[in-house]
């Protein structure tokens, strides 16, 4: 008789006291399986998960269970006797993993957003076991047989455009998972995906103690000379919370430029909190340089076995760009203008050092401090007198939100009503314009611990007419959050963001496919962030600004001339922002077009070696993230992909500047961009969804006007 995993495993756990199985036992395993809130969908509105059932502890018996019965689904689906059709293999694996998937929804997410030890303990035994599951669907000979059937055959099938789409994209996916592989390669590259698998969910989770490892600790408040009185305030209870009490902490985020050195005047401080963000990983118990050197040397491995020359060469295939050389040229293209930009800064702000009585050379730790200065001797603009017209809440509600009823004729409330999974988590229901339910939103803006850096859209319920299911989205952010009672305001960088990541939210939200795997943010890497980038730049557009650019006490207006300056003043900086982005990209590039045998690279004369490689080798302006703490290039998802960020940016100012053409701010255009892209998923291929929205491919005019290059 079959047995669920859990039930095997309490039985197993009994015998080993009583060597028998009683009525007893059983009914425990049986009370097990029921009180896991797992085992069925969620009653909520959307299945959104009822985070008042659930515990750490039922991860792992509803994960293990999961695959298991995933497991008996792909292999019933493999091995059926009938002819494979449509809707007997592809259908059916649409619809197979129903517990796997509404589990790990929620646990991976809550991994990135709210993790502790238990949580981080499950995912490391997790890891190879999903990594296994995999390989076992995609490299099931007789379903690929039965996926290759309907691939070869797809024209005289009948099928619309989304299931020919839909059989394409399986039988890509299988291809480079290695189904046409030998058996003895496949027990290779079996060994080498446990192996990433391993690895990455351990580099994830080194980062997280990190972050908590090299925290910096300052004795005297005299010592933040610059900081806010709320940000010192902060950091006097972060410094408490980790038993410091009379200290104050200052918490670094996961980039090598921090925040709080553009405020800090005390120089030593500047660098202290520059060398623990920009040295992390290096050494100690916690270091992840070993793990980089392996990761690019078994990806390397790993694509030769498929056929490819290198990791970046494997990965590009499918994108938009199709080779790391189309990126190298992109980026060969923009270097000497960005280095010449950026030398100018770079002068502009060393006269800055000189002029106020600075006699030493500018450093990586001075960069954001005076540059801060020369914008506003340049601009006049002091960054204390906008503050106040940034507060957190009503960017959201009237600049955000705004914007998408505007645009596309949604609304968002509040649902109170909804449990989240920490307090900080504000839930949200979409409606459309005719007051149809389209969704529910998460808002998770404010940092937290147990919360990985960055900022990112994730779904708890991905859209599809097929499983009938709506969107179940959310927003994550690192905000710091003012003290209790005290108004959070966020940085103009931080506005861009929250429009940003609702962008991706919106792309998952206005989702209207039928198939899951098309669904959404389903989309080439060098596409997905076309939407969100897209979504930044009304954050600037004057009517947009004027109604969440208030007073966060008196309610008034951002008086226009500060306005000006402050847009204005976006125009400088953008060398330094563009080089330290590029670096990091072409870092990444190499990194993954090592080939198959080379040996084990030191991490820190490879990166001096690639960036001496494209000239873009600036003592004071180092890659946006180094190596060991790259957190998109090696334990996420965008290996050899960082370039995306810039490809996708392209797409975006070209299809901004199109808008502006056709009224700006405006419902009509607003719908058209909501139709031909957000709507479709990866249902049409993504150039052909460009151009249904903008009648042309794009050219990179408007990305040298948006970032002031041209």
């Amino acid at each position: 008789m079959h047995k669920t995993l859990i039930a095997a495993a309490i039985t197993a756990t009994f015998a080993l006291s009583a060597c028998s199985t009683t009525n007893q036992e059983s009914n425990q395993a049986a009370m097990v399986q029921t009180q896991n809130p797992f085992m069925q969908a969620s009653t909520l509105q959307y299945q959104a998960p009822d985070f008042t059932l659930i515990k750490d502890e039922h991860f792992a018996p509803a994960l293990n269970q999961g695959i298991a019965e995933h497991d008996k689904e792909v292999i019933a689906i493999a091995n059926n006797s009938a002819a494979p059709t449509f809707d007997n293999t592809i259908v059916a694996l649409e619809k197979s993993g129903e517990l796997l998937n509404r589990t790990s929804k929620v646990f991976y997410n809550l991994t990135g957003s709210n993790s502790n030890p238990t949580l981080r303990q499950v995912q490391g035994e997790m890891a190879p076991k999903m990594a296994a599951h995999s390989d076992n669907i995609n490299l099931n000979p007789a379903l690929f047989t039965r996926i290759e059937t309907l691939y070869n055959n797809r024209a005289d099938l009948g099928l619309t455009a989304e299931q020919d789409r839909l059989v394409d994209v399986y039988y890509q996916r299988f291809v480079r998972a290695g189904a046409k592989l030998t058996e003895s390669q496949k027990t290779k590259i079996r060994s080498l995906n446990e192996e990433q698998s391993t690895l990455t969910n351990e580099f994830a989770q080194r980062l997280m103690r990190l972050s908590k490892e090299i925290a910096v600790v300052v004795d005297s408040k005299e010592q933040l000379a610059g900081l806010s009185d709320s940000a010192i305030r902060a950091a006097a209870k972060d410094a408490a919370d980790n038993g410091h009490e009379g200290k104050y902490q200052l918490n670094i985020t996961n980039t090598t430029r921090q925040p709080v050195l553009a405020q800090l005047e005390n120089r030593i401080l500047r660098e202290q909190v520059w060398q623990a963000s920009a040295n992390r990983g290096l050494s100690g118990e916690n270091e992840t340089a070993s793990l980089v050197a392996r990761l690019a040397q078994l990806r390397a491995e790993r694509a030769e076995l498929l056929g490819f020359e290198s990791w970046a060469d494997y990965r590009l295939a499918p994108q938009m760009a199709k080779t790391p050389e189309a990126v190298y040229k992109m980026f060969g293209s923009m270097v000497p203008a960005v280095v010449a930009n950026t030398n100018k800064e770079a002068a502009d702000i060393q006269a800055m050092i000189t002029r106020t009585g600075g006699d030493f050379e500018l450093a990586p730790w001075d960069w954001a401090y005076y540059a801060e200065l020369v914008r506003k001797d340049k601009y006049d603009l002091d960054a204390s007198a906008i503050r106040p017209y940034f507060e957190f809440d009503r960017v959201l509600e009237d600049g955000v939100f705004f914007t998408l009823k505007a645009l596309y004729g949604v609304s968002l409330t509040p649902r109170p009503d909804l449990p989240v999974y920490h307090p900080d988590v504000k839930a949200y229901e979409m409606f459309d314009e005719d007051g149809t339910s389209l969704a529910i939103f998460y808002a998770d803006y404010f940092s937290r611990e147990g919360k990985r850096g960055g900022a990112w859209m994730s779904s708890f319920v991905t859209q599809s007419e097929l499983l009938n299911n709506k969107p179940v989205v959310v927003n994550v952010m690192n905000i710091k959050k003012a003290p209790e009672g005290e108004p959070t305001f966020v940085s103009y960088d931080e506005v861009t963001t929250m429009f940003h990541e609702m962008g991706h939210g919106t792309h998952g939200m206005f989702s209207k496919v039928m198939y899951p795997t098309l669904s959404g943010t389903s989309v080439s890497r060098d596409f997905v962030e076309f939407p969100s980038t897209f979504e930044e730049d009304w954050a600037a557009h004057p009517e947009v600004l004027a109604n969440y650019a208030k007073h966060y006490e008196t309610g008034e207006a951002i008086p226009q001339e500060l306005l000006e300056k402050l847009l204005k003043s976006r125009s400088f900086n953008q060398g330094f922002d563009t080089l330290e982005y590029m670096s990091a990209a072409l870092l990444d590039l190499e990194w993954h077009s090592l080939k198959a045998g080379e040996p084990l690279q030191d991490v820190a004369s490879f990166e001096a070696a690639a960036l001496k490689k494209h000239a873009v080798d600036l003592p004071a302006v180092p890659p946006r993230y180094k190596s060991t703490y790259f957190a998109h290039a090696f334990p996420g998802g965008y290996s050899a992909s960082y370039y995306a960020y810039m490809w996708s940016e392209i797409l975006a100012a070209d299809a901004f500047a199109y808008v502006q053409t056709q009224g700006g701010l405006n419902r009509e255009i607003g719908m058209k961009f909501r139709k031909t892209i957000r709507e479709v998923g990866n249902t049409v291929a993504p150039m052909d969804a460009y151009k249904a929205f903008r009648g042309q491919e794009p050219t990179t005019d408007a990305l040298l006007k948006r970032r002031g290059l041209n």
